[in-house]
């Protein structure tokens, strides 16, 4: 079993910036996937973007060139850093887990944390 805690959401104007952390804890070795994906209210979960295990890391378009996901292993936590943030950046922030490669479809994913909140004001 895998237990994930996301920690470091809240709320900022608009072009602010935000750092996410996902601590994980449980299973011994790293999941093979690991990755960040929101919910706006009303609307369906979806990827913001992920980190398999040999390093490829794969963003949402609409993220591209603004956020930034890291892993430190020792510490056992992702990271997602979070720039120039727009009000449709606006939605609950899910950490989560998965053997194998980095589907972006989230019903794919076995382990999820409870999610923090991000607001981005205009």
């Amino acid at each position: 079993q895998v237990q994930l805690e996301e920690s470091g959401g809240g709320s900022v104007q608009a072009g602010g910036s935000l750092s996410l952390s996902c601590a994980r804890s449980g299973r011994a070795s790293s999941p093979d996937c690991m990755g960040w994906f929101r919910q706006a209210s009303g609307k369906e979960r979806e990827v913001v973007a992920t980190a398999d295990s040999i390093g490829k890391l794969r963003y949402a378009d609409s993220v591209k060139g603004r956020f930034t996901i890291s892993k430190d292993s020792a510490k056992n936590t992702l990271y997602l850093q979070m720039l120039n943030l727009k009000p449709d950046d606006t939605g609950m922030y899910y950490c989560a887990a998965r053997g194998g490669w980095c589907d972006p479809d989230p019903a794919e994913y076995t382990y999820w944390g409870q999610g923090t909140q991000v607001t981005v004001s205009s």
